[in-house]
């Protein structure tokens, strides 16, 4: 088994290494575009999946405290941390086997990024390939769409000369420049710009609320509704379902294989982002997030928090981007331009891509009703129910078993403790992620819609009357709330 690691290794490696070595001499401007430019280390895996994984939802992580109470916050988390680092394992063990199947068939990936609806066609089949495709574009466009849709709240909060729907339009066009980023070998400054963004905010968010200090009458009363504490669940499966991209990711690696253990590292650095930062806010303000869903509606105006908004909009940039680009490569796939060495000419057949997501920006700006429904409909799917089968149906015959390129842990109870870790999270996310969160969320969803109808101009705007100000209204960023129910006299300030 060994000596067949090692053929797989210098296979893989040497696909790689080749393709790297190509195109030389190598002057300083060539050292300097693939120093901020063309990435394929373990480090860029590792930052790409951090920064990936918690961006606009840090926001709303106290907002789901509230809802589910700090010790279930807290454990869920957890949970769902680990959960989604055993999918993204599952999903780096099939990459590997596809590839590996194919480079032994003397397939080239040289101009080809392998994605996830390949993989599953490659080992399962084609009805594999269909339900895989539909579930991870579908969530992708949201997730693009979320992000969309964020960046006007961001700005909003900053400038509110104009309305939501204005913004929209307006990011619409500067996010459409993502376009021109040919694939995830070349989000190397980004992911590590992205990962400085959130941390940043994150630990802005835990000191602000500790020097800010517990509110006075402080009330931390949930869980009190099972709508409620569905919601609050759904966000955080939502937050630790950032792998739709773990294919990508991997392939832009110099060295697929050692991709194992990254998501696993990242989600441990993530935590320590999440935990501190929700848990400070939670207990500095209690029962109010509940009706306040973003964090920076109740933190006092300064400096530092300008700084975190500004930071967390040029985020949503790059998270865009994280989310469009294997929908670039489906469509490129799809009209036969994936394989086009001309950059101009893939970026302009790509950009018929974000038109839907411009409109349906437009239709839904109900950004945190969209979090919760795209985590119980599509995430519960995409990121943990399909790959967590993928492993049970590839594997399910002994020959398959016996010449894995990749066999299970033996301290995890090597191919039994495989099976049974993966039915257990087959059944817990088609429960409690897909059924109870799904009823949550839309029941959620549909009160939006009821509320405030489709197209509405601008979300959760404070009302023209209004005598609060405009730095300290809840709605201006507003995540996963239900409409606001606005008590003025219930401000700090």
């Amino acid at each position: 088994m060994a000596s067949s690691d090692k053929v797989v290794e210098t296979m893989i490696v040497g696909n790689y290494v080749e393709m790297e070595t190509e195109q030389k001499p190598k002057n300083m401007k060539t050292k300097l575009s693939q120093f901020f430019w063309h990435g394929g280390s373990v480090y860029d895996a590792w930052f790409s999946c951090a920064s990936n994984q918690v961006a606009q939802v840090l926001l709303t992580l106290p907002y789901s405290f509230s809802q589910l109470g700090m010790l279930s916050g807290i454990l869920f988390q957890l949970f769902y941390g680990l959960l989604g680092s055993w999918t993204a394992y599952l999903i780096s063990i099939l990459y590997v086997e596809y590839r590996t199947r194919k480079e032994r068939e003397k397939v080239d990936f040289r101009n080809h990024v392998i994605q996830w609806f390949e993989v599953l066609d490659g080992l399962l089949g084609k009805h594999w390939r269909n339900v895989g495709l539909a579930f991870n574009c579908t969530f992708l466009l949201f997730g693009s769409v979320i992000q969309l849709i964020a960046c006007a709240s961001n700005i909003y909060y900053i400038n509110d000369n104009l309305d939501k729907r204005t913004w929209t339009y307006i990011f619409g066009a500067c996010c459409a420049t993502t376009v021109f980023i040919p694939s995830f070998h070349n989000y190397r400054i980004w992911s590590f710009l992205g990962l400085l963004m959130t941390t940043y905010t994150a630990w802005y968010l835990t000191i602000a609320s500790l020097i800010h200090g517990q509110i006075e009458g402080v009330k931390h009363s949930g869980p009190t509704k099972l709508v409620l504490y569905f919601t609050g669940a759904t966000n955080i499966l939502y937050t630790f379902g950032g792998h739709a991209v773990t294919v990508e990711i991997m392939h832009a690696m110099w060295k697929p294989q050692k991709f194992k253990a990254i998501y696993l590292l990242a989600t441990l650095y993530v935590l320590t982002l999440t935990i501190p930062s929700a848990s400070a806010v939670y207990w500095a303000f209690g029962d109010m997030l509940l009706d306040h869903s973003n964090a920076f509606a109740l933190l006092p105006k300064s400096p530092f928090r300008d700084m975190a908004v500004t930071l967390m909009l040029i985020h949503q940039f790059i998270t865009f981007g994280f989310a469009c680009t294997p929908l670039y490569f489906v469509w490129e796939k799809a009209i036969g331009m994936h394989e086009c060495k001309s950059l101009c000419k893939r970026a302009a057949a790509r950009l018929p891509v974000v038109i839907p997501i411009w409109f349906l920006a437009i239709i839904f700006p109900f950004f945190g009703p969209i979090n919760s429904t795209v985590g119980s409909l599509l995430v519960s799917f995409t990121v943990y129910i399909i790959p967590a089968l993928a492993h049970i149906f590839t594997f399910k015959s002994a020959a398959s078993r016996e010449n894995a390129v990749e066999q299970p842990n033996k301290y995890l109870g090597g191919w039994v403790g495989a099976y049974t870790i993966n039915v257990f999270i087959v059944g817990w996310v088609l429960v409690v992620g897909f059924g109870f969160g799904g009823w949550a969320s839309m029941t959620n969803f549909i009160h939006q819609i009821d509320t405030f109808g489709l197209f509405t101009k601008c979300y959760q705007c404070p009302p023209p009357s209004t005598s609060t100000p405009a730095v300290l209204s809840p709605q201006l960023l507003n995540g996963t709330a239900s409409p606001p129910l606005h008590h003025p006299h219930l401000h700090p300030h």
